[in-house]
Parts: C-alpha cells; structure tokens; sequence
C-alpha cells in the first residue's frame, strides 16, 4: 500500500505560511550574510593589528640588541683597559711602549663607535598609537625602563669618557692616564649591561618572541654604517692626531724650563 506525503495547502506556493516561510529564511539569509561580511572585516583588522604589534615589538627588541652588541664591544674593552692601567701602575715604565697604543682600541671606540641609532626609541616616545598597539602596560614599562637605562649610561660612562680622552688628554702622560678610573667603568658598564639584558629577556618571555624570527628581522634591517675601509682609515687618522697632541704636549712642557 503506497502512501503519498502532500505537502498542506497552507504552505504551498502563495498562500500566507509559505510568504512567511520566505521572509525568515530571506531574513536568516541576510543576517549570515552581513555576520560574514563583519566578521572577516573584524577578523583582518585583528590580523592587521597583530602584524603591527609584532612589527613594532621586533623593532624594539632589536633595537635593544643593537645596544647591547655595543655595551658588550665597550665591556671587553674597558676590562681590557683597566687591565693595562693596573699593569701600567705596578710597571710604569712601560708606558712608553704600551700607553697609547694600548688604549687606543678603547678611545676610539668611546669616540666614534659608540652610537645609539634613536629612530625606534622616538617612534616608541612620541606617538600614543604606540602605546594602542602594543597593548601591554608592563611590556612598555619595560621598555620605558631600558631606554632611561641607556640615556643613564650615556650621561655615567660614554659623555664622561669622551670628556677625559678629548678635554683632558688621559693619553699624553702616564700621569694623566691614572685621572681616568677605567676599574670603575669597566664596572659600571658591566652593570648597566647585565640590567639591560635582563630587561630584554623579560621583554622577550613577555611578548612570546620567537628567536629564530628575531634574528631574521634582524638581519634584514640592520646595516653596517661605516664600511671597512673607512674605518680602517678613520683609526689610523685618530692615531696620527693623539701622536701629533703628545708631540705638541711636550714640547710645551719644554718650552717651560
């Protein structure tokens, strides 16, 4: 025995249900339609964002360690100086064959090299948007704490150092040499450079940075601004200036007797 299913004379073609059964199903239609269209509007503004906020936390943290990379170069060389200096104060007759030749790694580094690149440090300073993009409080206190670190250790070590090698002429006698405590800012360069690295790698667990990536962005944004040649050339200028002052130097003391 066959049974037929109609379909009930209120839902067919024209009559009220049916018109009603297609005004919901257009409604639930649209509503799909416009939660679509928002959600992926909203889904690539959350991505835009995300990528900013990488962008600018790779930026930060290389920034950091460029830093680093020049405490660390200064670090070596202010140990290496404060060796020499004990050395020199046992056995000061050996100034003559170690004194200026022995520092000079050490004063032209302080001199020339030893620049903090502040473009990602203004862009982090100036600008709220930065603060929105990030979206972490502690992460920018982090940050805000690093570079008063940095501006500290230019003010301590680097602005005094250059003061002592170019103002008061550290290297023109074995006198004037012991006028520079290079103990103390080996010390205090270690310090300012194990503070910083600790801030960096709080900064790094925080943001969930990946290292392998960092070193990529790395790579692709940091230049070499003063090529080999150049800075061969420039060492073997500052050289000729320190010889031609120590020369100049003494013979003023003799001019005086």
């Amino acid at each position: 025995m066959n049974v037929k299913l109609h379909t009930p004379k209120t839902l067919k073609s024209g009559s009220g249900l049916s018109s009603v059964k297609q005004f919901i199903l257009s409604i639930i239609a649209t509503t799909i339609s416009i939660a679509l269209t928002f959600g992926t509007a909203a889904f690539l503004d959350h991505q835009k964002k995300e990528s900013a906020k990488k962008e600018m936390v790779m930026m930060i943290i290389n920034d950091f360690d460029q830093s680093i990379k020049l405490l660390e170069k200064a670090d070596t060389l202010l140990h290496n100086a404060s060796s020499l200096q004990q050395e020199l104060a046992v056995h000061p007759e050996k100034f003559d064959s170690l004194g200026i030749n022995g520092f000079m790694d050490v004063t032209s580094f302080m001199l020339s090299e030893l620049e903090f690149p502040e473009t990602t440090e203004k862009i982090f300073t100036s600008s709220i948007e930065t603060f929105n993009t990030i979206g972490n409080v502690n992460f920018v206190n982090e940050v805000s704490s690093f570079y008063i670190s940095r501006h500290r250790y230019q003010n301590l070590i680097q602005s005094k150092l250059k003061e002592e090698i170019e103002e008061t002429g550290i290297l023109q006698s074995i006198n004037t040499l012991f006028n520079a405590n290079f103990p103390l800012y080996s010390y205090t360069n270690w310090a300012f450079l194990q503070d910083m690295k600790e801030i960096r790698d709080r900064c790094v667990m925080m943001m969930n940075v990946n290292e392998e990536e960092l070193a990529e962005f790395s790579q692709q944004h940091t230049t070499e601004h003063i090529n080999p040649e150049r800075k061969a050339q420039e060492q073997k200028m500052q050289e000729e200036m320190i010889e031609a002052m120590m020369l100049i130097n003494e013979a003023q003391e003799k001019l005086k007797y």
